[in-house]
Order: structure tokens, then sequence, then C-alpha cells
């Protein structure tokens, strides 16, 4: 079990900045220790506050870092070369072949076969997308390097 007093070595360790985070220095604390086996009430305990405060902390850190991947994912969906928009409806083992044909017309190399590609896609979708049916419209980005970013708008 870690020592709340070793937070702040391993925030150092991992090189956080709360300059540079969406986090506080305090949801960072709050994070590492719950992620290192800590009750939260332990946690409440070492900083002085209820375990509610705690929580409190912890769920607002989870949905800042959510937050910075859904910003990080638009951002990167904005400069994919291809986009492939999959209307509600498709059958999802038609989309591979849909995203390979936009990436052979602007020379990008997508690094998954068919099967991974629409798993991919069905689990980034979430549930836009149920068994072989795409329930709502979805963006299929593939930036330069191959990376396949899905989107549900």
């Amino acid at each position: 079990m870690t020592d709340p007093a070793d937070a702040a070595t391993i925030l150092e360790r991992v090189g956080f900045d709360p300059e540079r985070s969406v986090l506080t220095r305090r949801q960072a604390e709050v994070l590492c220790l719950r992620e290192r086996g800590l009750p939260q009430a332990e946690i409440a305990e070492w900083l002085g506050t209820s375990r509610a405060n705690v929580s409190s902390i912890e769920a607002s850190a989870r949905e800042n870092i959510a937050k910075a991947g859904e910003t990080v994912a638009f951002a990167e969906a904005l400069r994919a070369p291809v986009q492939v928009a999959i209307e509600s409806g498709t059958d999802l083992y038609d989309v591979p072949s849909r995203v390979y044909s936009a990436c052979d017309e602007v020379g990008v190399k997508v690094s998954y076969a068919a099967p991974e590609l629409m798993k991919l896609v069905s689990d980034a979708a979430g549930d836009a997308v149920r068994g072989r049916e795409v329930r709502r419209d979805i963006l299929v980005g593939v930036t330069s390097d191959g990376t396949v970013r899905v989107r549900t708008p």
C-alpha cells in the first residue's frame, strides 16, 4: 500500500505539472493514491477532509480527464486527412472497405485488417453500433500515420 506522503514523489517522477495539466494538484494527488489502492476514507484522513470531498475531487478529476481525451480526439479528427462519414443503418462489415478506399485516395495506410478495424470502430462508437448495425451516424478519421479515431457527432 502506498503511503499518502509518496504522492508528491510519484507525481514528480511522472512529470506532473499543474500549469500544463487539466488537473489541479489536489486532483492529481487523489488519483495517484486511488490508482495505488488507497481507499477514499484514508485519503480524506490524510488530507484533513471528508470522504465525500475526496469522492468529489476524484469524480471531477476523472471528468476532466475524459474531457481532455475528447478534446484530443476532436483535434485529431479535425487534422485527419481521411474522414469517412458512416451513416446510421450502415452494416459494420461495409465500414472497412469504405475506410480503405478513402485512405487509398490520399495515400494513407491503415494499420488494421478488416476484422480489427470493425472491432475498433464498434468499441470506440459505443452504443452507436450494436452488433453489425451502425445505429447512429459516426465519423471515422484516419491520421497521416494510420491512427484511426472514431467520433459520434
